[in-house]
């Protein structure tokens, strides 16, 4: 028998380090060839490991949460015959998160230290049940408690009524030897209800996509110069539009939202404000104007937020774009996304649904510049020149870069949507 050294391949071009977010395996257990070892992600994808022999585990090189340079020892496992051979694993795509989170230095490819089993919590001990003796007021009704600043601080904290505490001081006065007494139910009046302070602390690693999305959003937040910019819009015409096409229903169409409507939009004003559909490159200081719109859609899954893209919007059709939005966020939350569909984006729209708020302040999907958000539709009354009538209202609240955009800029592409969006049927107007 021998030892067998697997270390972590190179998992993507240009990708000098991954974080490790799953083991499949334990010391001790048997592998064959193709099992998968572990799971590893990197800026742009999750990504399995599986294993190029077959043998048993003696070692892992890193505990999940850690970040691993690639080339280091991922695994270490007995095999029959000679050892003493390094090989990398051939790397197989995953489900990605969202895409473009800023890059790290990457660390030298040393070998991680091994982990050691953490021992397991302690059981946390039973509170014990609470003894109320069937006592009366200790005092006359009416009488003011003697006690300390110190103590009345302590009977306030704890929700002590402290005209209910019998005290063995001078002239009747509570120590804190009394309360002490009387939370652990010694001297409680009958029919009084003690409150008990909950001081558990759960400690939750956060790892895997929840720590790429929170790297990418303080990213973003600190590099981009954000405002926000929020507008009513009403939707009581498209609403009807979408309500009568939905009426025909087709098996070769599915059903349609707000969602493509809003991308036809979107296509439409972005031809006006080309700087909108664009990346910003800080660090070089240089402005991409994309001809085609790749949108982004912010879609929530249990895993985290990722940001599927539907490419070239401005060569689909509204049907075409509802299918397309619809496969795509369906892939995402069943963790079958590709990286290529989650990367690329060049403006994004979020949206809440029916929890959309009155108005939020979306985060740019760095290296973006603009970010569409959509808030829940209400009825309300809306004045119409004579009289007041019932619309169906909607607060877009976008998001720009004022390193880049101005916020005349941003109001009039935003101004733009509106109208299309006010007119439904200029939406389908050849340009």
């Amino acid at each position: 028998m021998g030892i067998r050294i697997i270390k972590l391949p190179d998992v993507g071009e240009g990708v000098a380090e991954a974080e490790l977010v799953e083991w499949h395996v334990e010391v001790g257990q048997s592998v064959l060839e193709d099992q998968i070892l572990a799971a590893v992600m990197t800026d742009k994808a999750t990504v399995e490991i599986p294993s190029p022999v077959a043998g048993v585990v003696v070692a892992l090189g890193g505990e999940v949460g850690s970040t691993l340079a690639v080339g280091a020892e991922l695994v270490r496992l007995e095999v029959p015959g000679e050892g003493d051979q390094e090989v990398a694993a051939s790397p197989r795509e995953a489900a990605a998160p969202a895409a473009r989170p800023p890059s790290t230095p990457a660390a030298p490819p040393t070998p991680t230290p091994l982990p050691t089993p953490a021992p397991q919590a302690a059981a946390r001990a039973p509170v014990a049940p609470i003894v109320r003796a069937p006592s009366g007021p200790p005092r006359p009704p009416g009488e003011k408690p003697i006690a300390s600043p110190a103590v009345r601080r302590r009977a306030r904290d704890a929700g002590v009524d402290l005209r209910q505490v019998r005290g063995s001081g001078p002239a009747g006065r509570v120590t804190h030897d009394d309360l002490d007494a009387f939370l652990r139910g010694s001297a409680q009046p009958a029919g009084a209800v003690q409150r008990v302070a909950n001081t558990e602390v759960e400690t939750v690693k956060v790892i895997g996509l929840r720590r790429r999305i929170a790297q990418r959003m303080a990213e973003s937040k600190r590099r981009a110069a954000h405002f926000s910019y929020v507008e009513e819009v009403d939707v009581t015409a498209l609403e009807q539009l979408r309500a009568t096409l939905n009426a025909e229903k087709r098996a070769d169409r599915p059903r349609l939202t707000l969602m493509p409507f809003l991308m036809q939009a979107v296509v439409k004003a972005v031809a006006d404000f080309p700087e909108m559909n664009a990346l910003y490159d800080d660090e070089a200081e240089t402005i991409e104007r994309h001809g085609g719109v790749h949108i982004g859609v912010a879609t929530q899954t249990e895993a985290g937020l990722m940001v599927p893209v539907v490419r070239h919007c401005e060569a689909l059709g509204l049907w075409e774009l509802a299918a397309e939005a619809q496969r795509l966020a369906e892939a995402a939350r069943q963790g079958h996304a590709t990286r290529a569909e989650l990367t690329g984006s060049t403006i994004t729209i979020t949206s809440l649904g029916a929890l959309g708020g009155i108005a939020s302040t979306p985060v740019i999907n760095r290296p973006e510049v603009a970010i569409i958000g959509v808030n829940k539709e209400v009825v309300r009354p809306v004045w119409q020149g004579t009289e007041f009538v019932p619309r169906t209202m909607m607060n877009l609240s976008s998001s720009f870069d004022h390193r880049v955009i101005d916020g005349y800029n941003a109001a009039r592409f935003i101004q733009r949507i509106k109208g299309l969006i006010e007119a439904p049927a200029t939406l389908f107007l050849e340009a």
